[in-house]
């Protein structure tokens, strides 16, 4: 590789991370219509590619590749780990967090089962699922749906999902968890009423106010990035493989945020997505446009894996006793994450938007942990 590609694909990196990240701030209500149906971080992976086709530029094999793998990536994971509070959970209550984990298990679990039904029902598709690698194609939407880019990510490489197949996943992701949004916005104004329909009388919890959380001086930035650093020089030194590697920095990314007095979470959060941006624009370096398309088949047990989650969680939610209200708030912290699951609850109660933000939060940091299970069922194939 000579130093053109080399200097050329950081130009196009930087590039499109600044773009991306000033298109998130701009107040323009077009470009936020636009956003809410592609977003930014999708743009993060296009535009590269798009550089890189429109050129006739192979950069797959550029050093940023290697340094987002050691480097970007690690610190991408203890960042977004680090941002967990424990203590904070307990607020939250016990039953609600049963649904949440169960919504999880559910998705984890449903594509192996359905994959299972498909192959009894047409054995053929097995040259779909397994021999042409679709199956590798669940795994980043079981990270997108509970853990969102960090996990997506991750899960790619743990699965080695081809490019090809994880830019349609990504196109179709996009597009389902957007229409569910919009489902979850009409349901959760419902909720109250559904829940009195079947019989479940269930008082809603408080407001979650502390006056103690984000009180107080916090760990400096710099002091953060330097622990970030550190921690992953001596894994890249280490020589872990990217599994243990995962494992390790996930559990030590949450002891960080919670053991450490004063830890910025704030910060780590915003660090962690604009390291995701950074992943993803790389990652758009090696995309191929060709052969973007996806088959029926897949696409289909998609929509069927998302319909059943719902319905289990709802069955879930009765045999709990739990007001239905948390059933779209569990859902959407797993499918839309720390902006939509608030943002879906205060369509109904504003004061229950802080539970929505800690169960996505608790969805961020275990999206990846879900994805090594269903990339386990499958290998047992």
């Amino acid at each position: 590789m000579n130093s053109f590609d080399e200097i050329i694909s950081l130009v196009i990196v930087l590039l499109t991370v600044t773009f991306v990240l000033k298109i998130n701030t701009l107040n323009n209500k077009i470009i936020e219509g636009i956003l809410n149906w592609f977003p930014a971080i999708l743009f993060a992976y296009v535009i590269p590619a798009g550089f890189t086709h429109l050129c006739g530029w192979d950069l797959s094999s550029v050093y940023l590749h290697s340094l987002s793998r050691n480097w970007i990536i690690p610190i991408t994971l203890l960042a977004v780990m680090s941002a967990l509070p424990f203590k904070q959970l307990a607020v939250v209550g016990l039953r609600p967090l049963v649904l949440f984990f169960g919504g999880s298990l559910f998705i984890a679990t449903l594509p192996v089962l359905l994959v299972s039904g498909v192959l009894l029902l047409e054995p053929g598709n097995d040259v779909i699922f397994f021999e042409q690698e679709y199956w590798k194609g669940l795994v980043p939407i079981v990270g997108g749906w509970i853990g969102g880019s960090t996990s997506q990510l991750i899960l790619k490489e743990l699965a080695q999902t081809p490019e090809n197949i994880f830019l349609s996943v990504l196109v179709l992701d996009n597009i389902l968890v957007n229409i569910w949004t919009i489902l979850m916005f009409q349901f959760i104004k419902k909720g109250e009423v559904l829940s009195k329909l079947i019989g479940i009388q269930d008082p809603l919890p408080s407001t979650l106010a502390d006056p103690k959380i984000n009180s107080g001086r916090k760990i400096r930035p710099l002091v953060i990035i330097i622990i970030f650093a550190l921690i992953t020089g001596i894994s890249y030194f280490l020589n872990l493989s990217f599994l243990v590697l995962v494992i390790s920095l996930s559990i030590l990314g949450m002891l960080l945020g919670n053991l450490i007095t004063h830890w910025n979470t704030s910060f780590s959060l915003k660090m962690g997505g604009v390291c995701i941006v950074l992943v993803m624009a790389i990652l758009g370096l090696r995309l191929d446009f060709s052969n973007l398309t996806l088959p029926w088949s897949f696409v289909s047990l998609v929509l069927v894996w998302l319909i059943l989650h719902f319905i289990l969680m709802l069955v879930l939610s009765k045999v709990l006793r739990l007001n239905l209200i948390w059933v779209p708030i569990a859902s959407m912290a797993n499918l839309g994450g720390i902006s939509t699951a608030p943002a879906v609850t205060a369509a109904y109660r504003k004061d229950l938007m802080p539970h929505a933000v800690l169960l996505a939060i608790l969805s961020m940091v275990t999206g990846t942990g879900w994805g090594m299970l269903t990339i386990y069922l499958f290998q047992q194939f």
